[in-house]
Parts: C-alpha cells; structure tokens; sequence
C-alpha cells in the first residue's frame, strides 16, 4: 500500500446476476488532484464510484483511504471517512432554500430544534474560505442549474470532504457554466480536496486533469498524464478501435419542405415570452441547427415543435399540414420522431421496461398490440432488435429502464425514435451524456437519416456538434433568430460571440 495516495482502489470486482461489472480494477487518487475518469457507458465507472460511497459493496478487493484499509458499507460510513459524490442528475428538493438543502440530515440543533444561525455561518465561511459566492435564501428550483451545481458542491464542503467525486457535471452546463465550475474546482482543489472527474468530454478532461484513466469492460485500461496523449488516443483507448470525433459528410441536396414555422411566439413558464416571432423552415434532406446559450428559448421552441407546450401566436407546419397545438399524439401520428432535452421528464417512464419505453410511440399499433391486447412477443422481438443495433447495455429487454445508466437511457429514446417510420426529426441535445464512441453512432446515423432524406432540426450546446451536423446554423438569442448562414461559412469563435452577445447578422438565406 502507497500512502501517498489519499484513495487507493485495490483488486476490486463487482457482478450484478452473472454480469461483471468491474474486474479486478485497481485505481489511485493522489491528495490535491483533479482525477479524470473516462470510459464507454457501461464501462463500469459508476459501479466502482457506487462501491467508493458505499452504495454498493464489492465482492472482492480492499479501499484504502489515506493508508488504512476501510469497509464503506453505506453513504453514512462514506461521508464519514470525507467522501462525497454529486451525480449527474441533482439530489436536490426544489422547493427547498439553498441553506435547506445544503445541511439536509446534518442539520445543525439547538435544543431540539436546527441551529439556522450556526448553519448560515457556516455557510459563510464556506462561501469565502473557497471563494463561492452563494445566496443560502434563494429557493432551489428558481436557479440556474450551474448555481444549483454549487450547491450541491455547497453541501459535499459542509460535511467536510477530503474526496469529491464529479459526475458527467458538465453534461447540463452551458460553456460559460463549464468554465465557471472549472474555477471552482481548481480552488478546491487548492484547498486541499481532492477530485475525481467522471466524463465523455475528451477536450474538457486535457483542460483540467492532472491525470487520466480509462475504463474499458470493466477494467482500468490505462492511466496517463494530459500532455502524453491527445483526445484522438484517449478515444481509441475508450473504444479499443479508432473513431472519427468529426463525421465527414456530404454536401446536403434539400429537397421539399418538410417542417415550417411561421411567427411563432410562445410564453415561457412565467407567461413572459419566451420564443419571439420565429419563422424558419426545414426541408427533406438537411439538418438546421439552432445555437444558442442555455435558456434562451430553445427549450420553449422545442417544446412547442413537439406539441408539448402552448403557442400563443404563429403557425407549425408538419408534412404540409398545419398542426394543432398542445397535441404531441398528432405530431407524431404526422412524422415527428423527438429525441428530448429532459429525457427523465419527456422521454422515458422509468418503471418501465426498456422494451416497453421502445414502443411508447407505437404500443397500439400493430405489430405491438390487436384491438385491447398487446402482443408482448413482438415487443421483446422488437427490443432485442434495437438493444443490438443501438449497443445497449442491459441485463435484457425486460430490465426496468430506471436501472440502466444515463447514456443507456438516452440510447433506448434514440433507439425508439430512429426506428419508427419518421419524416421530421427535432434532436435536442441528442449525445447528452454518450460516450465518444455512441456519439460517433449517433452522428452517423443523423447524417445517413438526412442524406436519406429526412428533415432534421438539432439543438445542442455542443458547438463542435452543431458546427459539424448542420448545414444551416440558427442563432437563437433572448427568444430571437438573430443569425443564419450556412454552417460552413462559421467560424467557432464567431458562432460562440454571437450567441452571448446577440449581434445581429444579416442573412444572405431565404428561410
């Protein structure tokens, strides 16, 4: 044992009903670094952070932390020994206030009642020791979600951790977000915590690692420093074959439109606008890329298209047909495929199997159902199929998708919707939260999708992902179109300035 590490992992193995999970993985976290951890889904990097805080137990293999060999049976044991994790998706109660939330089940007393006094002071020194600004008043679900990030940073420092583990935090974050948390964590770090970094973002990692390992079939393939290698190489080490982080493709040759909106103003959720006098159209055979900063009304555009959210003023146009709102049945009925923003909100019932939630668009269809009955051999024939095609890991059709990982769960939605019989495509976000390797297939089957003459409509944070799908680049700016070219004629730089400043362009494009 190497007590220079604060966290050492030694021969740990892990097997849910037969399946392995981690193979004798051996895994290091020196103090006063930031420990980036990449790898496939199901690579099995969630089940060894699950066993480091104590939600699961190995079945063989030791954690040692700061030298000495300890038995983390639960979360509780976890926190204890100064680990602490913040996954993907918030464990936040949004109705709660930021203080609230942050000393949950650490609550400070008082007699029998919680000290507030002793908690907010606490949460003051916390906010200049580490040089986080925080208002403990404001309620949760009101903040952005790099502000909600800090808090649940804000409550791993309250019950004093030595370990933090981050996982996929970006995946939600906009690129001024992203570098934000950098900031934070580099201070954290040079306040003594330690971090380990779980991502697919190859270029985020040789920004802000000190050191990298890959996963790979459950096993550490690999462990490097960031100026040995380059994201080219960490990608083949996560795949175990070369992938192509660019897709090439051809020039598009748009054909019949396909997709219309004409003046489209909808609210947002406060009945402020939210989308302002929007027209554009999308024809068979290209993908039109909407590009903006998180929260500038993509979501409420998106939710419109998919007959989700209520328009106030304008027009939706699916197959030369105008389109009632609030009818997301009728859309699909005319040939929307909709891959979510919020695929635990809109694109999946968690309950149920991931056979069941790959037939939500066509369960009363044949061949999935006659009359009153489902016809549940078809549904698993029909599973089988897609959990091969789309690289699904699952213990089978039958699992519940509530047990699959994030990027799992993305890959049932996606599964769905391809392979349906669809005219118009609205991806949002479509490789959130996909390894290098799903995103490499993700992309390739929008290009051949297109070049087979589907309409596409791609929202993204990812500007790497909007530069290199589209073929036309929408700027949406304060619920506005501000800008359109054609992809080719952007420049990253410029597509990131207009986005956070709203210059105008003037268009050469007939939309």
């Amino acid at each position: 044992m190497n007590e220079s590490f604060l966290l050492e992992i030694r021969n740990v193995s892990k097997s849910f009903s037969g399946v392995l999970a981690n193979s004798q993985v051996d895994f290091q976290l020196k103090a006063g670094e930031i420990h980036a951890l990449l790898g496939e889904n199901g690579a099995g990097k969630s089940t060894l952070m699950n066993i480091i805080c104590g939600l699961y137990q190995p079945d063989e293999g030791e954690i040692f932390i700061k030298g000495r060999s300890q038995d983390i049976r639960n979360p509780r044991e976890a926190i204890k020994n100064g680990i602490g994790m913040i996954h993907q998706h918030f464990m936040l109660i949004p109705g709660f206030t930021s203080l609230e939330n942050i000393i949950l089940g650490s609550e400070p007393a008082r007699g029998l009642s919680i000290d507030f006094k002793k908690a907010r002071s606490r949460i003051a020194e916390l906010s200049l020791d580490f040089g986080l600004p925080i208002d403990p008043d404001s309620i949760t679900e009101n903040l952005p979600v790099g502000i909600q990030q800090r808090v649940e940073i804000f409550k791993a420092l309250y019950r004093k951790v030595d370990v933090l583990i981050l996982d996929e935090p970006t995946a939600v974050l906009t690129p001024r977000e992203t570098d934000d948390l950098f900031g934070v964590m580099r201070r954290l770090v040079a306040r003594g915590v330690s971090i380990i970094f779980i991502t697919h973002k190859l270029g985020e990692v040789l920004a802000i690692a000190d050191t990298i390992s890959v996963m790979r079939h459950g096993k550490i393939k690999g462990t490097v420093r960031p100026d040995e290698t380059d994201e080219k190489r960490l990608a083949a080490m996560m795949v175990g074959r070369e992938v192509m982080l660019r897709i090439d493709k051809s020039p598009a040759r748009p054909g019949r439109t396909i997709f219309e909106v004409q003046h489209l103003t909808v609210p947002g959720s406060s009945g402020i606008e939210a989308v302002s006098d929007v027209s554009f159209r999308v024809r068979a055979g290209e993908i039109i890329g909407i590009a903006g900063v998180q929260g500038n009304g993509q979501t409420e555009l998106a939710e419109a298209v998919a007959g989700l959210r209520k328009v106030k003023i304008g027009s939706i146009r699916l197959s030369g047909k105008i389109m009632p709102s609030l009818n997301p049945r009728k859309m699909i009925e005319n040939g929307l495929a909709h891959i979510p923003e919020d695929r635990l909100k809109y694109g999946l019932v968690l309950p149920f199997s991931v056979a069941e939630n790959q037939v939500l668009c066509s369960y009363y269809k044949a061949p999935f159902a006659r009359f009153a009955w489902r016809n549940r051999y078809e549904m698993i024939q029909n599973s089988k199929t897609l959990i091969k095609r789309f690289d699904i890991r699952t213990n089978g059709p039958a699992a519940p998708v509530q047990t699959l990982s994030g990027g799992n769960q993305q890959k049932v939605i996606i599964s769905r919707e391809l392979s349906r019989k669809i005219f118009f495509l609205l991806a949002n976000q479509p490789t959130r939260g996909l390894d290098v390797g799903s995103i490499e297939y993700v992309h390739r089957q929008l290009i051949e999708m297109r070049d087979n003459g589907l309409g596409i409509l791609l929202i993204s944070s990812e500007l790497d992902e909007i530069l290199s799908l589209s073929d036309i680049i929408l700027v949406i700016y304060r619920g506005r179109v501000v800008s359109s070219r054609k992809a080719a004629d952007f420049t990253k730089e410029e597509l990131g300035l207009i986005m956070t400043r709203g210059i105008e362009w003037q268009s050469d494009i007939s939309l």
